[in-house]
């Protein structure tokens, strides 16, 4: 079986076509503003001017026939964004006449981690621009065990870049900037039971910088806090819940700094870590395909009057009837 999937939630424009075996083709254009941070309009124009071209290259590679469901991206995310991508898939789904399935985006990035690195019950650490939870699977439900009480670690990492006058995407950027730093500054830790803070981190990382302390170890400083931060919270529910495994997704997770640090805590743990390939790490349309795929599989199916953009799709409200 194929499905064809469609992510659109922020700022990444994604279509892709899997099997149950592999991605087979995957076309991307991200919305890259000119200057500060993603504008939800700009977005999702962006996205309405794009997509065709996008699905125009993914059927000149696989034939729409092919094509047993088609997948997109329900929330959360920004509302304009949402509307176009669940507007294009409806208008697939009827023209080539196959089932339609809305996709959960946290939900996908813990599936095509789980496909792609053989973890079979982890505690999943989802971090991106607008998401930062720490994800385990009970009963039918995948269940957040902490996340964050303000903003998400990539959108911190995002406008500590910009107020260092670094443009958008800032989170790499700070990485390469952190592997150069050599002196580390204290800044304030905010672990609160099972969830986390970020911005008073950022606010005092930008004093930090203000006050003449060098970019380098300015984002040497935040990363180490903030990787930490993520790295206690993810240790906690592995003990609480008694289990072996980490899978560690989303786009903030391809931060090879993240990586080191849980894999080093897996291993005082005696506990096995999993990343996906980096190009599966940010957000992408062979996620969609693949979940909804596993969705459709298992009875799933999303009527054409229940396909509107669900901004606040929290992962809590999916029944999972697989694994």
């Amino acid at each position: 079986m194929k499905a064809l999937g469609i992510e659109g939630t922020a700022w990444s424009l994604s279509v892709a076509v899997v099997d149950e075996n592999d991605v087979i083709v995957m076309e991307s254009d991200p919305y890259i503003p000119k200057e500060g941070g993603i504008h939800p309009r700009e977005a999702s124009q962006h996205h309405s001017e794009r997509i065709g071209e996008l699905i125009r290259r993914v059927f000149a590679k696989v034939n729409p026939e092919e094509i047993d469901v088609i997948a997109f991206s329900q929330g959360p995310g920004m509302g304009p964004c949402l509307r176009v991508v669940a507007t294009v898939a409806r208008v697939l789904a009827l023209k080539l006449n196959k089932p339609l399935v809305g996709v959960n985006h946290c939900l996908a990035h813990v599936e095509v981690g789980r496909w792609k690195t053989g973890a079979k019950n982890p505690v999943t650490l989802y971090v991106s621009g607008g998401n930062s939870q720490v994800i385990a699977r009970r009963g039918n439900r995948y269940r957040v065990f902490g996340e964050t009480l303000d903003i998400g670690i990539g959108n911190a990492l995002d406008k500590l870049a910009r107020h260092m006058g670094l443009k958008h995407p800032g989170g790499p950027k700070i990485e390469q900037l952190a592997k150069d730093g050599r002196n580390y500054y204290e800044l304030p830790y905010v672990v609160k039971g099972m969830d986390f803070s970020f911005s008073g981190l950022v606010t005092a990382a930008q004093r930090l910088y203000d006050s003449g302390v060098s970019k380098e170890d300015v984002a040497f400083s935040f990363q180490e806090t903030a990787f930490a931060m993520l790295t206690e919270v993810t240790e906690r529910a592995l003990a609480y819940l008694d289990l072996d495994e980490v899978l560690l997704v989303g786009g903030v997770g391809a931060n090879s700094r993240l990586q080191e640090m849980l894999r080093i805590m897996c291993e005082d743990r005696g506990a096995k870590f999993y990343a996906p390939p980096k190009y599966l790490m940010g957000d992408n349309g062979a996620m969609i395909a693949y979940t909804g795929l596993l969705m459709f599989k298992h009875g799933h199916v999303t009527p054409i009057e229940e396909s509107y953009a669900k901004p606040d799709f929290r992962i809590e409200s999916v029944e999972v009837n697989w694994q």
